[in-house]
């Protein structure tokens, strides 16, 4: 980001998730790299926020699964 490039500072737990129901002050964790104290002036663009859909998923427990195309192969079974 700009910020890590021009003044060595970024964001601690990058990406960081906010729970839909929370409702109290968004705050951002960043960590400054250099050995020098970083001013940042009120405004300055420090974090983005990302909006995304979640899904509403109803689990269904099985005994067995059903054959697939991939089966049971592992890590490089799929040839990527």
């Amino acid at each position: 980001s700009g910020l890590a490039m021009q003044k060595g500072v970024t964001v601690l737990n990058a990406p960081g998730l906010i729970d839909s129901g929370y409702r109290g002050e968004l705050k951002v964790l960043l960590i400054n790299h250099g050995a020098e104290p970083v001013e940042l002036a009120r405004g300055e663009r420090i974090a983005q926020l990302v909006v995304q859909p979640v899904a509403d998923v109803k689990l269904v427990e099985v005994d067995r699964l059903p054959e697939s195309e991939r089966g049971m192969g592992g890590f490089g079974s799929t040839g990527a």
